[in-house]
């Protein structure tokens, strides 16, 4: 004998609430409470820097990789745009040229050698970059041409900016943070700090370098580093 349809939509809604309360309960097992983490890169007399680069690597559980993506750095005005590009270990980069004028793009970098033979307009194929590393891009024949692209396996990367700071949300956990700068007089390993990030909303760190910058290799044109 069926119960009657009162009872039926009662045992129904019961079943309904019931699921829904075990999926709330996998979605917050599955989620990790995210917290905003602030780095801020200074000069050594305490001035902001502004386009630096920042990695934060997480030093707990399994390393998140980013996805590779496809990124473009264009020739406009014998100049690199953009003149510093921060990637994942795996992407690919094209380099058209929308310059008047031909380039010879190269690389003499460990991380990545290749040239390209001398063009204009429609570029070549888009370069490969499966290794970690700073890459220096030049062209033959023009000296002033000057650009950096830093390929990272870090799970979270970004440049500081005018106010020399860079943010990100991140879970909860230990981290450690490194900076880079194309005229850093420090090695990589003596700016790298650890911090964690625990059960407050948000989580600050200063780094100060120890020591100046470099001078400027180019100074006939402004550069995304210097300000």
């Amino acid at each position: 004998m069926r119960p009657p349809a009162r009872a039926r939509v009662t045992t129904i809604l019961r079943a309904a609430a019931g699921a829904l309360s075990l999926l709330a309960a996998l979605g917050a097992a599955g989620s990790s409470p995210a917290a905003t983490l602030v780095i801020n890169v200074q000069t050594p007399d305490g001035h902001v820097l502004p386009g630096a680069v920042v990695t934060v690597r997480p030093l707990d559980g399994a390393p998140r990789k980013p996805a590779p993506v496809h990124a473009i750095i264009d020739q406009v005005n014998r100049a690199f745009e953009p003149d510093l590009l921060v990637i994942p270990v795996g992407s690919t980069v094209e380099f058209p040229n929308s310059d008047s004028v031909s380039h010879q793009i190269y690389s003499f970098s460990p991380a990545r050698r290749f040239q390209l033979p001398l063009y204009r307009g429609k570029p070549y194929p888009a370069v490969h970059f499966d290794q970690g590393g700073v890459i220096t891009l030049g062209c033959n024949i023009h000296d002033e041409m000057l650009a950096y692209l830093l390929v990272t396996d870090a799970a979270y990367f970004g440049r500081t900016d005018r106010a020399g700071g860079w943010s990100a949300d991140v879970p909860r956990g230990r981290y450690r943070v490194g900076i880079w700068h194309p005229r850093l007089r420090e090695s990589e390993a003596d700016l790298e700090r650890e911090l964690t990030v625990g059960d407050t909303d948000r989580a600050d760190l200063t780094l100060r370098l120890a020591k100046s910058l470099e001078p400027a290799p180019i100074t006939d044109r402004p550069h995304s580093w210097d300000y």
